[in-house]
């Protein structure tokens, strides 16, 4: 008898201040296009997008949730169930740099992740393409920053969502990540049913 086993699916999220271009992280990554046409995210929004990572299929969720202070309270039910969290900041812009730590720990907090001091983060510090004068935030600021906090083995990538810069690469990054914390890969069978299987045996004839 066939067995169906769809795809094994991730929970990716992005935390940051508004305006550090989560949004536009995102566009790129599924659609690989970027708008400059700039509108905030309210509340919170998820895109699903088909992925193979060693050569295994899987289904992503991946989740915006808007940076503004007044909305941070619908935080935990779309924290639960994540796999995965990039805290993006932008490279012109210091305070959202310093607003990492608000991000990590309210998340840390709100999804009470089982291992949370081995659990799978990503940063990015984001618009790479603007000019290395409009810059405020150093590649020794956020390793000083990561080294510095419980959480292991974060990984750091200096990105432009508008130029497509290290996106997937970052992306590809914390979904290892991820798949790795959540133990053994799931064997993928397609969804696909073998009808000869499960057809009816054809009655033999009698010799009357």
């Amino acid at each position: 008898m066939s067995t169906i086993k769809r795809k094994p699916s991730l929970k990716i999220i992005i935390l940051g201040d508004s305006s550090v271009g989560k949004s536009c992280i995102i566009q790129q990554y599924i659609f690989q296009k970027f708008s400059d046409k700039y509108k905030s995210t309210i509340g919170s929004d998820f895109f699903t997008h088909d992925t193979v990572i060693n050569d295994v299929p899987y289904s992503l969720q991946v989740w915006d949730t808007a940076g503004q202070e007044r909305f941070q309270s619908l935080g935990s039910a779309f924290y639960r169930g994540t796999d995965g969290c990039i805290l993006a900041f932008d490279l012109t812009n210091a305070k959202s740099f310093k607003s990492l730590e608000k991000w990590q720990d309210e998340f840390l907090v709100a999804a009470a992740p089982s291992d949370p001091l081995n659990f799978p983060f990503v940063i990015m510090g984001n618009k790479s393409d603007l000019p290395d004068s409009e810059r405020k935030v150093t590649k020794e600021d956020v390793e000083e920053w990561s080294k510095s906090r419980r959480v292991t083995g974060m990984h750091y990538f200096e990105t432009s969502a508008k130029l497509g810069t290290n996106i997937e690469e970052a992306f590809v990054d914390l979904l290892k990540q991820a798949i790795a914390q959540k133990g053994e890969e799931e064997e993928y069978v397609p969804d696909v049913i073998d009808l000869d299987a499960v057809k009816p045996a054809t009655p033999k004839k009698c010799d009357c």
